[in-house]
């Protein structure tokens, strides 16, 4: 795995990260899209680990 590979899942996790902050400072955040949010987040951050 080249390191441009990993610089993209970190820009793709950074991006999940600022999504996940805007929905959960929001009136009324949706505990359905947080849940999945950090799913995806967690997937890229064990995906970026493996390297």
């Amino acid at each position: 795995m080249d390191s441009s590979h990993v610089s993209a899942l970190q820009l793709k996790h950074a991006g999940i990260e600022r999504q996940l902050h805007d929905e959960m400072t929001r009136p009324r955040p949706d505990n359905a899209v947080i849940q999945s949010l950090k799913k995806r987040k967690l997937r890229l951050k064990e995906e970026i680990e493996r390297f």
